[in-house]
């Protein structure tokens, strides 16, 4: 959380967490004064640092720290950039591990407030769009499939010109759904603010903390990755994205349960019927 979020902080508040980031062990022992002096940061200055991570106070972003150092003494599951010349069994478990962190990461810091929050919206809306560019507008085509199955209207267009077209069409009804591991996508916080002007619902799933989608939308649900911003793929990214759409499409499926479950159905059979192998 004080990774993702480091940037966005203040001069003052930054000093805190760079001091917290470099010596976690001598930070949760300290009082807020002593981490103050410490740090050459102020008592406020950590105070406003603890509410911009959403914490109650400093008592519970000490807990927070004791808690990834007690997890990161495994040293079983932490994300490892993958090396030049290593062998398959080496990225088959690098890859498979930096996923499971990113999800595992994501869940710690899961708003169930703010996620339920989408759910209702979504489920409520006429029509869904959602927007998406490179990795994430795969994202946005799965979250089509798999709304369109229990039969919700909705767009998840590939082309960046029909996305901001649909998203101008939309009504005080519909809902606009954006997905940007970075959450400075152009062409995708173009598409949110035109959805926001027509009337629309928004919701964000982009990376934890202070970016520029998360400050548009009215539902931000913030994920943590094992990317950085240097990369050749957006990988654990992608995953955890496809795995919030699992999860929001999964509870909106089961509360809807009898008519989802028909509309399934009847998906089913006419895929079976109209390209499975006899």
């Amino acid at each position: 959380m004080l990774k993702e979020s480091y940037e966005a902080l203040n001069p003052s508040e930054q000093k805190a967490a760079k001091f917290t980031l470099n010596h976690p062990e001598q930070m949760v022992q300290m009082t807020v004064s002593e981490l103050a002096a410490a740090s050459g940061s102020s008592q406020s200055a950590i105070i406003r640092l603890c509410k911009a991570l959403s914490l109650k106070g400093y008592q519970e972003l000490k807990l927070c720290v004791a808690g990834d150092l007690q997890n990161n003494s495994s040293k079983g599951d932490e994300y490892k950039e993958i090396i030049p010349g290593s062998d398959l069994a080496t990225i088959a478990s690098s890859v498979s591990n930096n996923t499971i962190f990113s999800i595992n990461e994501t869940l710690k810091i899961l708003d169930m407030q703010k996620l339920q929050t989408a759910i209702d919206l979504i489920e409520r809306a006429k029509r869904i769009d959602f927007y998406g560019s490179g990795a994430s507008q795969l994202v946005a085509c799965d979250a089509q499939v798999k709304f369109m199955r229990i039969n919700k209207t909705c767009t998840a267009y590939a082309d960046n010109h029909l996305q901001l077209t649909s998203a101008v069409t939309l009504t005080p009804d519909d809902t606009a759904v954006a997905f940007s591991n970075s959450g400075e996508t152009l062409q995708t916080v173009e598409c949110i603010r035109a959805a926001k002007k027509a009337g629309a619902k928004t919701i964000g799933i982009t990376r934890y903390g202070n970016n520029t989608l998360a400050q548009l939308v009215d539902v931000h649900i913030g994920i943590m990755t094992a990317e950085s911003d240097v990369r050749s793929a957006a990988t654990s990214s992608r995953i955890v994205q496809l795995n919030l759409v699992d999860i929001i499409y999964l509870s909106i499926a089961g509360h809807q349960y009898e008519s989802s479950l028909r509309y399934l159905k009847r998906s089913l059979d006419a895929i079976k019927k109209s390209f499975r192998v006899k």
